[in-house]
């Protein structure tokens, strides 16, 4: 499904623990490899937290809250009379924008207090509807709970996926994502649910089952522990490097196949 200007955007969600940047850098990671669908992948960290850098092994010096007080700023010296405010916007989101051979990155950064987002989704909503033509794909990373969704950060996304850990109050945030999106009236092509951190224990499973089915959400696939993620996060090692057998490389390949694959 394709976004009405050209790009296919998919948003992944979710309570803050629940894995839910690992699980988009690892999409991102196929989402690269996918030569089928041409084009480049645009990954956005619009989460304050800023982690999904550090997952993918790239480095970004300049966030678009970095660009928020350079507007902010009395000296003027960001603004020029030869140029319009919207190009000198566009101009500095271009400037922060981390591109490496696979994909590009631009990170939201922190806000400066209650409010201050406001410019800075302004100014993410404008480069995703005037620069999407450029990209096949554009992966959010959104923010840990339903901040942003009260905020309409994720307006129009084609796939939507809310990723919860295997507890009852992980899987009941999922559904309220779900609810408050359908009450905000915003335009997700499909929703689905992303179970992380899953085990092998039957009984668990079971337990699982009956809260994904009251959910009402649909459940696109399961994501089990995976030693190999700890062991990366204790020594910083990106996400992407993870084998290709391990455990969840192998799981968010088929959740990938499912919903992104062209």
């Amino acid at each position: 499904m394709s976004h009405r200007n050209g790009a296919n955007i998919i948003a992944v969600a979710g309570k803050g623990g629940t894995g839910k940047t690992v699980i988009a850098s690892l999409l991102l990671k196929f989402l690269a490899e996918n030569k089928a669908g041409g084009g480049r992948v645009l990954a956005i960290d619009a989460d304050p937290a800023a982690s999904l850098p550090s997952t993918l092994g790239v480095k970004v010096t300049k966030t678009l809250g970095d660009v928020r007080e350079e507007i902010a700023s009395p000296s003027g010296v960001f603004f020029s009379e030869d140029m319009p405010t919207d190009m000198l916007i566009e101009y500095k989101i271009e400037e922060i924008m981390l591109n490496t051979a696979r994909f590009s990155v631009i990170v939201m950064g922190r806000s400066e207090g209650p409010g201050c987002y406001c410019l800075i989704n302004d100014m993410l909503r404008h480069f995703i509807d005037k620069l999407s033509s450029r990209f096949s794909t554009i992966l959010i990373d959104c923010e840990a709970g339903l901040e942003h969704l009260s905020r309409r950060t994720t307006r129009d996304v084609d796939t939507m996926l809310v990723v919860s850990d295997p507890t009852k109050r992980g899987i009941d945030t999922a559904a309220a994502i779900k609810n408050i999106a359908e009450k905000l009236h915003i335009d997700f092509g499909q929703i689905y649910l992303v179970l992380n951190k899953v085990t092998e224990d039957a009984e668990v499973k079971a337990a699982l089952a009956g809260l994904v089915k009251d959910s009402g959400l649909t459940l696109v696939g399961t994501v089990p522990e995976d030693e190999h993620i700890r062991a990366f996060d204790l020594v910083g090692k990106p996400i992407l490097e993870l084998p290709e057998d391990s455990k969840a490389v192998v799981a968010v390949k088929a959740i990938f196949e499912k919903v992104c694959k062209e």
